[in-house]
Parts: C-alpha cells; structure tokens; sequence
C-alpha cells in the first residue's frame, strides 16, 4: 500500500493510505450518510463524476456481491474511507480501477464539504506520482458541477426489455437508472421495457406508464429530455424518481438550483404533506426543485424545507426526489412503486 491524499479545491489535504486503483481521480467531493450499501453507492450512475466519502467509520466489512451492484460497472471516481473493513472490497475496488483511500479523517472532510459546501477535487493513489501543488492546479481547471449534462455517459445506447412478465407496461427513461428501480417494478407486476435518454414522446407513450429515472449531473442543460417530458404529459401516466422529478419539475414551469452540499444517505426523513407521515428515506442528489404556491409539492425534506415530491394529479404525473427502491435504505417508500403500478392496472 502507498501513501495517498485527497486534495480539494480550496488547498484542503487530507492524507490516508491507497487500498484501491492506482492513479489520480479528478470529480467533485461529496459525502453519504448511508451505513451500508457501498458497493450499491459506487455503483449507482447518480454518483458519475464524483469522489464519494463514507461517513460510516468501517466501510468493506461484509464483502461485495455481484448482485448488490445497481449497474454493471462503478461510477463513482473514488471511494474515500475512515477505516478499510475487508480485502475482498479493496480488490474490489482495485480490479475495477477506482482508487479507495483509507485512513482519511472523514469527520474532518465531511465538516470541511458541509461548511464550505462539495468540491472539486482529487483523490491519488500515490502522492509521489503527483505533487499537491500540480494537483491543486489540475483540480481548479476541472468544470464546476453545474452546468454538466451526464445522462448521455450513463444511459443505456439501445431499448431492452428488463422484464416481460406482468399485465402492466411500464417504459423506464434511463438517465443512469439503478437495477433495484427495475427489480421493484418487476415485483409490483409491470413488464419493463428500458429506453435510452434519447427517447422520443410518441414510443414512449404508448406504454401504460413511464418512469423517469434517477441519473447524475445538473438537470438545467438537459433541455430535450425535458421538451421529452412536456410532450408527454397528459398522454401517458408519468412517475419522475430523482433527476426524474426533476426533469418533471422542469417541465412544468419550475426552477433547479444547486445545493450546498446535497442529500446523500439513508436516513433522510420526508414529510408526506397529505398523511402527515413521516417516511425515512434514501437520496443521492446535488440539485434541487425550487417551491411555488401552487401547492403541487406533496412531499418536503424535514432537513431544509426543499420540495421532495410533486402530484400533477390533472396530467397523471407525479414525482418524489428520493430514492423509493431504496436500494440501499429503509422500506418505507417501497409502496410508492406497488401503488403506482397497481393504479396503472386498474385504468
């Protein structure tokens, strides 16, 4: 194992040891709350273009398996950690590339990115292969976040059919959707066709429903998947799921902005305005929709206020911001999926 350090954009260093990929990842530094589901984390496409820090203070301790990746590669540039829990996640890590840093004060990075907001920054694998002063330089070059259209390095390039069983068609936009999304789909009983980003309104609204999924970047420039989604309302009955929601946010009249630092995690507690429950949730986004008094938003973040779901009840759409396959998470919002595809049996 060799030293490494992970350098943010304001001169911040934080120096650990290398037990992944070797190399320099370049991304923006965020952090998760979530206890478990690393490798579900590291492989989610929401997490393109970003050196992801585990706040729990063992990450690794319970291996990996095939199945728990919610995509068939990583896409998280790096994978920064207190404490390494198990080779087998090291050699994980190290087969696919991605470079993993132990031994890092996570405590101390996550006060710094909470303070100051996410970065820019590098994780190295080797600080004798990249000094922090060209470093620092390369970091300050990179693009800032917003601004960055990403769906297109993430979703799938041609249609397939997940699933053919089921009475209820349901077509699913990827953005960088996760498989936990289609296997829940599958369960509630919906045969599940997957569409590339590119995907026109016509093919799409001939399904029963359609799925905007999750995915990664600034939903702003994505401006002919939202045309997409303003064709389409009215036409089909729409579910928007992260960047879905807000993807459906935009295509109805609202603004996105940028968080300070995000909602990432497990254990991110949403208020469903029309029962008065509260759902413990699971997140991974940067932006967020901006509120209006037109009293659509059926769920907010008991965090900071920001809209987490709408209901469009005259256009059949509706949206939630957080992650209800929870995959990794609590269960609370599995209904969200069932109920939604077991109302579109009913039409």
């Amino acid at each position: 194992m060799t030293s490494g350090y992970l350098l943010l954009e304001d001169g911040t260093v934080f120096r650990g040891r290398s037990v992944g990929g070797d190399g320099a990842a370049f991304g923006e530094a965020v952090f998760t709350t979530a206890m478990t589901g690393y490798q579900e984390t590291v492989t989610d496409p929401s997490y393109a273009e970003q050196l992801v820090c585990f706040t729990a203070p063992m990450v690794g301790n319970y291996g990996v398996a095939d199945e728990r990746g919610e995509s068939e590669r990583p896409h998280a540039k790096a994978a920064v950690m207190r404490q390494l829990g198990g080779r087998e996640w090291a050699e994980w890590l190290t087969a696919r590339g991605i470079v993993g840093l132990e031994e890092i004060d996570t405590r101390a990075l996550v006060l710094r990115l909470r303070d100051a907001g996410a970065m820019r920054a590098v994780a190295v694998a080797d600080e004798t292969e990249l000094s922090v002063e060209d470093a620092l330089a390369a970091v300050q070059g990179q693009p800032l976040m917003e601004g960055q259209a990403l769906v297109a390095d993430v979703s799938t390039p041609e249609p397939y059919v997940f699933s053919e069983s089921g009475p209820t068609r349901v077509a699913v936009v990827d953005y960088g959707t996760k498989r936990s999304i289609l296997r829940r789909l599958a369960l509630a009983g919906a045969a599940v066709t997957v569409f590339p980003h590119t995907a026109q309104p016509d093919e799409l609204a001939s399904f029963d429903g359609v799925v905007l999924s999750n995915g990664p970047g600034d939903p702003e420039p994505l401006h002919a998947e939202v045309e997409t989604v303003r064709e389409l309302l009215g036409r089909a009955p729409i579910l928007g799921i992260c960047l879905g929601h807000q993807l459906l946010g935009l295509a109805t009249g609202h603004g996105t902005f940028k968080l300070p630092f995000g909602h990432r995690g497990a254990n991110h507690p949403v208020l469903d305005r029309r029962t008065g429950r509260v759902l413990v949730t699971s997140q991974n986004h940067g932006f967020a929709v901006e509120p209006s008094d037109a009293g659509e938003a059926t769920h907010v973040s008991l965090y900071d206020g920001t809209v987490e779901g709408f209901d469009f009840s005259e256009l059949h759409a509706r949206s939630v911001q957080f992650h209800p396959e929870a995959g990794p998470g609590p269960h609370d919002a599995w209904p969200i999926l069932e109920s939604w595809v077991g109302e579109l049996a009913k039409r």
